[in-house]
C-alpha cells in the first residue's frame, strides 16, 4: 500500500512528496534519545539498530504503530534498503552486539531534501499482473464493442421486421375486408337465384306435390273371392280356319 507524504522534519523542512515511512525513519534516526537503539553510522551514509528486541518493543510502537521487526525491514525492503554485511557478520567473527546496518543510495545524514528520490519498488509480479490486467481490459472492452455492433443490428433488423410487420398487418386487414364484402355479395346473389327459380316453375312444383296423390289415392282395392279357385286355361290343340267368303263371280 503506497505510504501517504510525510510530515515536518526534525528541522522544520515539509516533504510533500516523502511517504510518511521515510520521513518517521529519518526522524527516528536523527533523534539522539534512542541512539542507542538505532542511529548514523560514523559516515553518515547507513544507519544502525541494535538490539532489534528491545528496539521492536520500545522504538517501534512510537512511529509505526507496531512491534514487529520483520514487517519494519520488510518496508525498508519496499523502499530499496539493503542490509549491509561486514566481516564480522559474515560469520567469521561472532559480533560482540546484536546489531544490524542498512543503507540507501539517498538516505543520507544531513541531506534529507534527498528522501524525495526514495521510491517505492514496484514487484515484477505486480507489473506482470497489470500487463495480464490490462490485455483482459482490452480483449473485454473489444468483445463489449463487437456486442454493441451485434446489438445496433439487431436493433436495425427488429425494426425492418416491425415495419414489414405493420404492412402485413395492413394487407391482412384489407383482405378481411375485401372477404367480407364478397361474403355480403355471394348472399345476396343466391337470395337473388332462389327467388328466380321460385318464380319461373309454380307449376312443375305443383305437379310434383298432386302427383303422388294421383298415383295413390287411397282407396283400398276390392278383396278377391274367398273360395275361388283358379281354372287353369287348356291349351287349343285345334286349329280353327276362318274362310272368307268369296262373292259369286255373276254378282254386281
Amino acid at each position: 500500500m503506497q505510504e501517504s507524504p510525510g510530515v515536518a522534519g526534525v528541522d522544520g523542512s515539509y516533504g510533500s512528496n516523502v511517504p510518511a515511512f521515510l520521513t518517521k525513519l529519518w526522524t527516528l534516526v536523527e533523534d539522539p534519545d534512542t541512539n542507542h537503539l538505532i542511529c548514523w553510522s560514523a559516515t553518515g551514509t547507513s544507519f544502525h539498530v541494535f538490539d532489534q528486541g528491545r528496539f521492536a518493543k520500545e522504538v517501534l510502537p512510537k512511529y509505526f504503530k507496531h512491534n514487529n521487526m520483520a514487517s519494519f525491514v520488510r518496508q525498508l525492503n519496499m523502499y530499496g534498503f539493503r542490509k549491509v554485511v561486514n566481516i564480522e557478520q559474515s560469520g567469521l567473527v561472532k559480533p560482540e552486539r546484536d546489531d544490524t546496518e542498512f543503507q540507501h543510495l539517498y538516505f543520507l545524514q544531513g541531506h534529507e531534501h534527498m528522501l524525495e528520490h526514495i521510491k517505492r519498488k514496484v514487484s515484477i509480479v505486480k507489473s506482470e499482473e497489470t500487463k495480464v490486467r490490462q490485455e483482459d481490459l482490452s480483449k473485454l472492452l473489444y468483445e463489449v464493442q463487437l456486442l454493441r455492433t451485434q446489438q445496433d443490428n439487431m436493433e436495425c433488423q427488429m425494426q425492418d421486421m416491425k415495419q414489414q410487420n405493420e404492412v402485413l398487418w395492413r394487407e391482412v386487414v384489407s383482405l378481411r375486408q375485401n372477404h367480407t364484402q364478397q361474403q355480403k355479395v355471394m348472399n345476396k346473389l343466391i337470395q337473388f337465384l332462389f327467388s328466380q327459380m321460385q318464380s319461373s316453375t309454380p307449376s312443375s312444383v305443383g305437379l310434383k306435390r298432386k302427383l303422388p296423390l294421383m298415383l295413390d289415392d287411397g282407396s283400398p282395392s276390392p278383396p278377391a273371392p274367398k273360395f275361388s279357385h283358379s281354372h287353369p286355361i287348356e291349351p287349343v290343340h285345334e286349329s280353327y280356319y276362318i274362310h272368307s267368303v268369296s262373292k259369286p263371280a255373276n254378282y254386281s
